[in-house]
């Protein structure tokens, strides 16, 4: 991935998916991913309608591309180094196959992971690379 600011948006009330960012933000030393809500006025002026509806998946931006389900989660594990690159064999599968899993989880992730009554809010020090919360 070429851009230096990927962007990664995520359903902003779903815990699973937040527990994911705070994951990524954890392990993304350079600080190559930025965030925003699927639920954001940023993911609602920069997002194709189609995926704006889908909060089911995340998705990820790179160079005005859009990857979505399992390889958006593909493509962000490769940049996060360690054994995490190694993930990104699983790439060889078929879409059908990868998301095939990827759709179990997000259709029950509220029911086993909870969810908020609103989007995160960014703690000061990662505020930068969070784009337009309200």
């Amino acid at each position: 991935m070429k851009n230096s600011n990927p962007i990664i948006y995520f359903d902003g009330i779903c815990n699973l998916c937040n527990g994911a960012v705070n994951y990524i933000i954890d392990r993304d030393s350079k600080a190559i991913f930025k965030f925003a809500p699927l639920q954001s006025k940023h993911a609602e002026k920069n997002l194709p309608v189609e995926l704006i509806k889908n909060t089911d998946s995340i998705i990820l931006q790179v160079n005005g591309n859009f990857y979505q389900k399992s390889t958006a989660a593909l493509k962000i594990a490769s940049q996060l180094g360690g054994f995490w690159k190694l993930f990104y064999v699983f790439i060889i599968l078929p879409p059908f196959l990868r998301d095939f899993i990827y759709d179990i989880i997000a259709k029950n992730r509220y029911k086993w992971f909870g969810k908020r009554d609103v989007c995160r809010l960014p703690t000061p020090e990662l505020k930068n690379r969070f784009l337009e919360m309200d």
